[in-house]
């Protein structure tokens, strides 16, 4: 039996016992025995306690012992440590059980330490009454969370990992959730330098569906920072220079925190310089100078600006400056009309994409030109006032066209570089500067030529013939077809009119078809001079005799005919019977009749009557 069940049966064995009556008094006066007689005592055995006894009784347990029946959280001391367990007075029948694994959180626990309880088991097999420290910490700590979340309360908790999204801290017993973005009011780089460490939080959401608890700690900070938020948007001007420290850096610029307030260098405003991006000129945590450019009538929007506290380039640059003075610079930006010059930081000089080269054939500044490059050149123009500089580089090099009709006179004949096509001609490079147009109608004697392109390609070697030279137009006129003796000089005597010729049908075309006498004579035979003797006509791929009857050298026109060869055949017998019979008639004398019907009949043979 328990210690304290013990104690209780020692006391009862304590009360007083009544004695019997003596017989003799029973017999002395029997109805007065049985009048006084204690049959309570008789029957129970004890004697009756009084109710005011009772009472009072009755009121000492409940000061003194708890009612295990109730599962609440009580209040109990630490009487005894052993290796593995602590032992309760909870003010019970007896001292309850709690292992040590329950007091993790606390290794200096001492006797006599006071600890929140739960009665876990009433009694266990051994009759020990067992109690959950853990359980009791996770009610009570509830009930401290809900709290602090009605009254805003500021709680401890102790930081203990990091998780997804952010970092899991031990607020009363109970893992709460501190979201990444509630750690601080600047972003957090290094989460790890938060853990293992006790600190200040605001209890700002708590789910009792999924017994989820979120706190804050950038709460606390963004209540301290408001009061002097207000305080120096209060004080704010334009012109104003202020310290700060780089908050965050974007690709458009740089947020500064004034101190509570967050203003932002847009990235036009760090350097005069041109920069790609912030990072070039500033880092995070860095301190420095700034000053107000702007902001709304809230004030919640500060335009600051870093360049504004230097003095501008243009207004540093050197009176000795003057155009016509050679520079060099940094190619900062390319653009499809030129090439920004970085001279001095901040100063920034335009070279045209026709100040480049001294061709007249204009190409894109990335075909001579790439960002990052050092070049030289020539201050073409310079405006102190509206800060503009245009600067030149083909004018490191003499004009090609200076000693022109020296190079490329008349006539001389040279080998350029096709450059591009026009509909109407070709553009050919003979050296840096000098470009010259060759017709379509001067690229070859016997081709015709629709498009350049099918002539040739760009980057092509051509030999050429200056044909035209105008200096100050500038222009060169080039024919490439000059360069060999012109075909069709030989071809009009070798293919003159009434010349046959053997040769096959190539195409059956619209109206008639083609016949290829060489690579470069191509003859036309229309549809009723395809027709043969035996009155059918000649098809694709059939040879036979063509007979020119016509050749323009001027136009490259060939007509020929495959007709005419035996029709004039024809004509020649008809013309040699004829004279045959004249001779013949002349020798026999035959009258005049007879010669008009020989004459006759002939004329009806040769028109086919016959």
């Amino acid at each position: 039996m328990a210690e304290k069940e013990k104690k209780a049966e020692v006391e009862a064995t304590d009360a007083p016992i009544v004695e019997a009556p003596v017989i003799s008094e029973a017999k002395a006066n029997p109805e007065k025995f049985l009048k006084e007689f204690n049959w309570h005592n008789y029957q129970e055995g004890i004697d009756e306690v009084d109710d005011k006894q009772l009472k009072e009784f009755e009121k000492l347990v409940a000061e003194n012992f708890v009612d295990t029946l109730n599962d609440e959280v009580v209040e109990g001391t630490v009487v005894h440590i052993s290796d593995r367990d602590a032992i309760i007075d909870i003010n019970a029948k007896s001292e309850g059980v709690i292992s040590l694994n329950e007091f993790r959180y606390n290794p200096n626990l001492a006797i006599g330490d006071k600890v929140e309880v739960l009665i876990d088991v009433r009694e266990d097999a051994t009759g020990q009454l067992v109690l959950s420290h853990r359980k009791a910490r996770v009610i009570k700590a509830w009930d401290r969370v809900n709290a602090a979340h009605d009254t805003g309360e500021i709680v401890n908790g102790f930081v203990k990992c990091r998780t997804k999204g952010g970092m899991i801290v031990d607020v009363f017993g109970i893992e709460a959730f501190l979201p990444g973005s509630q750690i601080d009011v600047k972003p957090i780089r290094d989460y790890d330098q938060y853990v293992n460490k006790t600190m200040e939080f605001k209890v700002v959401k708590i789910n009792h569906e999924f017994k989820n608890v979120v706190v804050s700690h950038k709460a606390l900070i963004e209540a301290d920072i408001e009061i002097q938020k207000k305080e120096i948007i209060g004080q704010l001007e334009k012109g104003q220079v202020l310290e700060g420290v780089v908050k965050n850096i974007t690709s458009y610029g740089v947020f500064i925190d004034l101190g509570g307030v967050d203003g932002l260098v847009h990235i036009t405003d760090l350097s005069w310089s041109r920069i790609n991006h912030p990072n070039e000129i500033v880092e995070l945590d860095q301190k420095l100078n700034v000053v107000i450019l702007d902001f709304d009538e809230n004030k919640s929007r500060i335009q600051l600006g870093l360049k504004q506290l230097s003095k501008h380039p243009w207004e540093a640059l050197a009176e000795e400056v003057k155009v016509g003075d050679k520079v060099k610079g940094k190619v900062v930006v390319i653009a499809d009309y030129g090439a920004f010059i970085e001279v001095v930081d901040g100063v920034e000089g335009l070279i045209h994409v026709s100040e480049m080269s001294w061709s007249t054939h204009l190409r894109s500044a990335q075909d001579f030109v790439s960002v990052g490059d050092e070049v030289e050149a020539v201050i073409l123009t310079l405006d102190r006032e509206d800060r503009k500089m245009s600067l030149g580089i083909k004018q490191l090099t003499p004009d090609p066209w200076t000693d022109i009709t020296e190079k490329y006179p008349l006539a001389s004949k040279h080998t350029g570089i096709v450059r591009n096509f026009t509909n109407f001609g070709v553009f050919v490079e003979l050296e840096e500067g000098i470009d010259g147009l060759i017709y379509i109608s001067d690229l070859s004697w016997t081709k015709k030529i629709k498009h350049p392109s099918e002539f040739c390609a760009v980057g092509d070697k051509l030999d050429v013939i200056v044909l035209e030279l105008d200096v100050e137009g500038r222009k060169l006129s080039l024919g490439h077809k000059q360069t060999t003796d012109n075909p069709w000089d030989k071809y009009e005597t070798e293919f003159a009119l009434e010349t046959v010729h053997n040769a096959a049908i190539s195409e059956i075309v619209d109206k008639g078809a083609t016949i290829e006498f060489n690579e470069d004579i191509v003859a036309f035979v229309p549809s009723r001079h395809l027709e043969k003797e035996d009155g059918s006509k000649l098809k694709k791929d059939e040879t036979a005799e063509f007979k020119i009857i016509e050749f323009n050298k001027e136009f490259k026109r060939v007509v020929a005919s495959h007709t005419a060869v035996f029709k004039a055949e024809e004509v020649a017998n008809v013309k040699a019977a004829v004279k045959k019979a004249a001779t013949a008639a002349a020798e026999a004398k035959p009258t005049l009749g007879d010669a008009n019907d020989a004459l006759q009949a002939l004329k009806d043979k040769m028109d086919g009557k016959v």
